[in-house]
């Protein structure tokens, strides 16, 4: 597995597509957060990192996909896959190696974002008058649906040979399960609404950037990546027979 993490993070920084992604995701949130009118925090005037994360999984919505569509997708197209399945590394090892880089990638993006926290944490009046544990937990929350759209990234570049569809379905079955559900679900009333709610990423991610660090949202974010890791394990193994 290491051996796969190590070659896929060597190619992105070989490449430009880990600076473009870190690039565009530090500026369009560096611009969110400290610039545009309607959601500056200067302007805002309450300590608070709110609009970054409400802003964050829609980024994601198209970034991540960039990153993921090449995955399995580039290696059909080529051929390669058929070289990848005859080494001696497990299938498992494949996909999670591949995983891995991603979320590494991501975990990179998201990591100098913390300036902003201490930034507003020393602009508060008085000093530190921020919700620092509702912070952190929206910061878990992000790394989690990070994870998650990287698993369905993952899993849409096993679906097609070229990139563009890949990762075009990435985009809209991130995009359906984190904020489409909801959507659906205002239709609804009573405990149908609800359990719709609750099958949606952005109902987890928002029970965490509460502060409230709840063990099934972290369950179901979590369990949530691996459902699409092991539809991404079936259609390997159904591949290459």
């Amino acid at each position: 597995m290491f051996s796969i993490f190590k070659k896929e993070v060597s190619s992105y920084f070989n490449s430009l597509i880990a600076y473009i992604v870190i690039g565009v995701f530090l500026l369009l949130t560096g611009l969110m957060l400290w610039m545009y009118p309607n959601s500056n925090v200067l302007d805002y005037g309450y300590a608070e990192m709110t609009s970054f994360f409400d802003f964050c999984p829609y980024i994601f919505l198209l970034l991540i996909p960039a990153v993921t569509m090449r995955m399995f997708s580039e290696e059909f197209r080529t051929g390669t896959v058929e070289l990848l399945f005859t080494k001696p590394i497990s299938l498992w090892g494949i996909i999670l190696g591949k995983y891995f880089a991603t979320l590494f990638i991501l975990v990179l993006a998201i990591l100098p974002t913390l300036v902003y926290f201490v930034s507003i944490y020393l602009l508060g009046n008085p000093k530190g008058n921020i919700d620092s544990a509702s912070v952190f937990g929206s910061y878990f929350g992000l790394i989690l649906l990070a994870a998650a759209y990287a698993a369905i990234g993952i899993f849409t570049s096993t679906l097609s040979k070229n990139q563009v569809v890949a990762f075009i379905l990435a985009a809209i079955i991130s995009y359906f399960f984190y904020d489409g559900l909801g959507q659906l679900a205002s239709i609804f009333r009573g405990s149908f609404q609800y359990y719709l709610n609750f099958l949606g990423l952005d109902f987890h991610y928002s029970s965490l950037g509460k502060g409230m660090l709840d063990s099934r949202n972290i369950v179901y974010l979590i369990s949530f990546s691996g459902i699409f890791l092991v539809f991404t394990h079936l259609l390997l193994n159904k591949s290459r027979k």
